[in-house]
């Protein structure tokens, strides 16, 4: 049974990588895919661990090799993720969680169509724009950028098969946690891990 494929997406400060955080300490389950980026490190984050940092140029080559699944040039860096790691994951019956843009996220729709797809939202757009401006990782420039861009990321949220509401950070994260359980349970999955036994019990 091939592992299921989550992709969670949100405009920048939105929440979505702590909820990820989050997930990931409660779930033991799934794992989280690191991306490539050509983005500089920010403070405290560790290569190979939130990302893969690398240069434009390997970037490029990389793309030329066909390497990703999908890639994305978002707020001046480009992002990618590797697409022999996810299938072979998944190959082996992993599930995985995918933290990209709305323009990864069809990319990978259009090589597994079986992905679900998790949009974060924040209760309003003031509450983005003070969350930007609060967690100071980014100069006033780069934060006007992503208030800028963060309306047409949110005009994508109908491509999406979940949309969590990322107001109470602990109900956030209980719903993402049902999100990944529910897909646990469809009938297809439990019929292909468990059919001798409910074949037995009929």
């Amino acid at each position: 049974m091939s592992g299921n494929l989550f992709i969670v997406c949100a405009p920048s400060g939105a929440g979505k990588t702590s909820l990820v955080a989050e997930l990931l300490k409660i779930d033991a389950g799934i794992k989280l895919s690191v991306s490539y980026t050509t983005r500089a490190p920010r403070s405290g984050e560790i290569n190979g661990r939130d990302y893969h940092f690398v240069s434009g140029g390997q970037f490029e080559a990389m793309i030329e090799a066909g390497e990703f699944l999908e890639s994305a040039l978002v707020h001046d860096n480009y992002y990618g993720t590797s697409q022999a790691w996810i299938a072979g994951q998944r190959a082996a019956g992993c599930d995985i969680l995918l933290e990209i843009d709305w323009q990864g996220a069809q990319q990978v729709r259009r090589v597994f169509p079986d992905a679900i797809g998790v949009f974060v939202l924040p209760p309003s757009f003031e509450t983005l724009v003070s969350r930007l401006n609060t967690r100071a990782q980014d100069a006033p420039d780069v934060i006007a950028r992503r208030l800028s861009a963060a309306r047409d990321e949110i005009s994508h949220v109908a491509e999406f098969d979940y949309v969590i509401i990322n107001d109470k950070f602990g109900d956030a994260v209980n719903d993402l946690v049902a999100v990944v359980r529910a897909q646990r349970l469809r009938l297809d999955v439990q019929t292909a891990r468990h059919g001798e036994l409910i074949n037995r019990m009929k």
